[in-house]
């Protein structure tokens, strides 16, 4: 790596520190200018992007491009898809992309990565579809019905929420002859209360674990053993009811697995960023082989944008961009995400660990503590839901709190009014994104008040109360509608973001030691050393 320059120490953060301390216009002065909203629209792998709610001028754009070319975070995205070891911490390259990148020409990543991927994508899609089709049978003769996931955070967060987002949306994902269950958490009332409307005959069991010693996970998939066991399946039986996800399936065959039902990635893959291997099976079951293809080539059409489209044009960079703004100059420390689409319910949570994971971290690439905030508290949840609750703190508390909004301009049309219904939706995301932008002032809420016929002294009372500050910034990304390709480049969208703003913050963005502590303090205190 090439000598580290702390983020401080850059020309362009000094000049973007100056501009941040400077006096600056508010939002509803800013979205007067027709010409520089017009510049704050964007495009990538088919979703459009307004961010002319973001506290952003031509000076603070260009201010904040050559941040990133100081931070040379397109070299750095250049090295990561070439299969350099930039997670240099563990001594591993991140490749992801590769994952989803089967008919890129002469792929940067190499033709054996390639051909590895092609491989195991071949064996886990085929056991899906076998699966669905009846073809994978239970102890008793009988095809399996149902399918219970046992993983834990990027073993579960990203097939999860895929699943609930793509399960039942269009007419050619046809509902799957087999269901999809997920349990993550060891406590038992999670697993007791899945399990007890299943037919232990009829169900098979994926455990996914990355290194396959994964305390929670190995304690789930133990109880998952005894209750198939409990209910006559023999020992000689078992294994056919069981799979295995795993970097390590050495161990998985140890344990018992059969080796043609242990599906492979790589430690190249991070957890958070699996959801394109085989830890996609159960949705690959869900949603069929062709979607679960759709959702690779979403995310591949993504990377293309990342690699090939100019800065000034590329979305997840920019993205990153006002982000950083927004959290370093702007004093933001929380950043929040609100899906304006049902099927999105479990984003946010997928996107927790992405995010934090990822850039949650104190020390520089050279070990250094940390001289600028990196990344912020991402929260969130559906924004119908949001609005009658915690939306309150966004329109007058005291926090500054940027906002990702997601729209989706074709909802679901499995009610006779359901176009109605999708009227109210974006209506309401719509009007959120201006009231956060616009506010509304005590003059302006005294007046109002007075219209309304509502005496002097009362208005002049109740104004404190009824004004919002406004200028929250906001960028709203669209998705035509939510599909498995708008999906996957959705995804990619935001790893992509996260790794510009490591690349930004001098922080190594794959690597997660501070969840590793807990695993180890966990195992000595089990073992009393």
């Amino acid at each position: 790596m090439n000598h580290f320059i702390r983020p401080e120490q850059r020309p362009s953060w000094q000049v973007l520190q100056a501009l941040a301390d400077a006096p600056m216009l508010h939002l509803r002065d800013l979205l007067q200018d027709s010409s520089r909203n017009a510049s704050l629209q964007f495009e990538a792998a088919g979703i459009q992007a307004d961010a002319s709610r973001q506290r952003v001028t031509p000076a603070v754009m260009q201010a904040l491009l050559k941040l990133a070319e100081d931070s040379q975070v397109l070299p750095q995205a250049q090295a990561m898809f070439k299969g350099e070891a930039i997670n240099t911490t563990e001594h591993r390259p991140v490749l992801h992309m590769a994952l989803r990148g089967d008919h890129v020409a002469s792929p940067p990543w190499g033709a054996a990565i390639t051909a590895d991927v092609q491989r195991e994508l071949t064996r886990f899609t085929n056991f899906a579809e076998r699966l669905r089709h009846g073809e994978v049978h239970g102890f008793k003769g009988q095809a399996i019905t149902d399918v219970v996931n046992l993983g834990i955070g990027g073993s579960d967060l990203g097939p999860r929420m895929a699943t609930e987002a793509l399960g039942q949306l269009s007419a050619n994902l046809k509902a799957p002859a087999v269901r999809v269950h997920y349990v993550s958490n060891v406590d038992p009332w999670c697993l007791a209360t899945t399990l007890a409307p299943l037919d232990a005959s009829r169900t098979l069991f994926i455990v996914q674990s990355k290194t396959f010693t994964t305390q929670e996970t190995l304690t789930l998939a133990a109880s998952a053993k005894r209750w198939l066991q409990d209910a006559g399946c023999s020992g000689a039986q078992l294994p056919q009811q069981l799979v295995a996800v795993t970097a390590k399936p050495g161990l998985a065959q140890a344990d018992g697995f059969l080796a043609d039902h242990c599906f492979v990635f790589w430690d190249w893959v991070g957890g958070r960023y699996s959801v394109w291997s085989a830890i996609g099976l159960p949705l690959a079951i869900a949603i069929g082989r062709d979607a679960f293809l759709q959702m690779l080539a979403g995310g591949q059409a993504m990377d293309q944008h990342v690699m090939h489209t100019p800065p000034e044009r590329n979305l997840p960079l920019l993205m990153a961009l006002w982000g950083v703004w927004n959290r370093n100059f702007l004093g933001a420390t929380t950043h929040h995400v609100a899906p304006y689409a049902a099927p999105l319910g479990r984003f946010v949570p997928f996107l927790q660990q992405m995010d934090m994971e990822s850039n949650g971290k104190r020390v520089h690439v050279d070990g250094s503590i940390a001289s600028v905030g990196t990344s912020p508290v991402l929260w969130g949840g559906l924004g119908i839901d949001g609005q009658h609750a915690y939306f309150q703190l966004l329109h007058q508390g005291q926090h500054l709190v940027p906002m990702d909004f997601i729209g989706v301009r074709q909802g679901h049309a499995g009610l006779p009014l359901a176009a109605e219904h999708q009227r109210v939706v974006l209506l309401n995301l719509q009007a959120q994104t201006q009231a956060l932008a616009l506010g509304r002032s005590v003059a302006d809420t005294v007046q109002m008040l007075r219209d309304s016929g509502m005496a002097e002294a009362q208005a002049q009372a109740l104004a404190p109360h009824r004004s919002f500050a406004g200028n929250v910034p906001s960028t709203v990304l669209w998705l035509e509608q939510l599909t498995p390709h708008s999906l996957g480049a959705l995804i990619a969208l935001y790893e992509h973001k996260v790794f510009c703003q490591a690349a930004m913050w001098g922080v190594h963005a794959y690597d997660q030691w501070g969840v590793e502590l807990g695993k180890t303090m966990a195992k000595a205190m089990e073992t009393g050393h």
